[in-house]
């Protein structure tokens, strides 16, 4: 018995050393097969291939973009629309109340009730703008700021101070924050010396 044998009880033991039978139909010799090198005409094509498929992405962005700017126009045109229907239906009733008035002082002999109602329907009229946060330019008595007012006339006066707005000719308006319309006002100056 070899000496391993003995060691293990008399059985032969697989000596790791050993060299194994290379496998059936494996030559050790031949080198795996190499992947050519693309031609120049594979990259030509390949390219071609590429610069069509971004072309035809670019084609379908450009028409979805397009798509989106006129579905936007269309939205912004309706939006203007409901906005402009809104502010109209506030302004109905200060309407028909201006064709009663009108329709009443046609026959009416007192001109204090005229008044009172067209006063009616301006206070109608100013309540409906309110709503809508319309607000008058304060003016009179005021000092004159350009960014709100529009100096019309200037007149010389020692009852007021110079800068200060004496007189209101069109009531500007603020559409909340913004300006809508300047007040046109007159404005005093500084009279001649003494």
């Amino acid at each position: 018995m070899s000496e391993p044998e003995r060691e293990n009880g008399g059985e032969a033991v697989n000596d790791s050393t050993a060299t194994e039978p290379a496998e059936v139909g494996s030559s050790p010799s031949v080198p795996p097969p190499v992947a050519a090198e693309p031609t120049v005409e594979d990259k030509l094509v390949s390219t071609q291939a590429e610069a069509a498929r971004l072309r035809d992405q670019l084609l379908r962005t450009a028409a979805d973009f397009d798509n989106y700017r006129k579905r936007t126009l269309k939205d912004l045109q309706e939006e203007k629309r409901r906005a402009k229907e809104d502010v109209v239906r506030e302004f109905l009733p200060v309407i028909d109340n201006l064709e009663r008035a009108v329709s009443a002082s046609s026959g009416a002999s007192d001109v204090t009730a005229i008044i009172e109602g067209v006063r009616m329907v301006l206070k109608l009229f100013e309540d409906q703008a309110a709503r809508l946060g319309l607000t008058k330019v304060k003016a009179v008595g005021e000092r004159f700021d350009p960014a709100v007012h529009d100096a019309i006339q200037q007149v010389e006066t020692d009852d007021h101070p110079p800068g200060t707005v004496i007189a209101e000719v069109v009531a500007g308006f603020r559409l909340g924050d913004k300006l809508v319309r300047p007040a046109m006002v007159v404005v005093a100056r500084k009279g001649p010396a003494a």
